[in-house]
């Protein structure tokens, strides 16, 4: 099948290519409820030493510059409690952690979490983290801007592979809620 986006050699269904996905994707997309269809979603073979963006898109298409997201996971803190929580950002954009996230979470402090942490907590790979497979019960704040794509590629949860998602199945995740101003110039 051909990519919708991107100069890849070739886009598979996700339900197709389960193998290729870290075991909380590969759970989400088994389990799949959004008015987006699972197949819709789609697995691409990408190279993880040409991982770094301005690499990434000189090799796989530049049009994947304002079509990419990255997810980020934030910590979110009140009162010695803490709160991770997702945040889903075009890549040409900044996260407005301390005062978007912050707010949005009721902290008195945000701040990105530890790589550990981040790993350990979703069991996915440093920098191929994705919104899909997130623990349920974690906020998953998504900037308005990505919602509004018809597709948008983010990690596939390994640093191998990326998934190509139509923008509106990102409001539908366990958790979400879009956000105007996420991300910032």
């Amino acid at each position: 099948m051909r990519a919708p986006i991107g100069d890849f050699d070739h886009a598979t269904p996700a339900p197709e290519c389960l193998g290729e996905l870290t075991a909380p994707v590969a759970a989400a997309v088994r389990t799949w409820s959004g008015s987006v269809p699972s197949d819709r979603i789609l697995y691409v073979d990408t190279d993880p030493r040409w991982a770094d963006t301005a690499v990434f898109v000189e090799h796989y298409g530049r049009d994947l510059l304002e079509r990419s997201a990255n997810c980020v996971v934030v910590a979110g803190r009140r009162g010695g409690e803490s709160t991770l929580a997702a945040c889903v950002v075009l890549s040409t954009t900044r996260l407005d952690v301390n005062g978007v996230v912050r707010r949005h979470l009721g902290a008195r402090k945000a701040s990105f979490a530890p790589m550990d942490t981040a790993t350990g907590e979703t069991g996915m790979e440093y920098g191929g983290i994705t919104p899909i497979g997130l623990p349920g019960d974690w906020p998953v704040l998504v900037d308005a801007a990505v919602v509004d794509l018809p597709y948008v590629l983010v990690g596939s949860g390994r640093r191998r592979g990326k998934l190509l998602v139509p923008g509106k199945a990102f409001a539908e995740l366990p958790g979400a809620a879009v956000l105007e101003g996420l991300g910032a110039a």
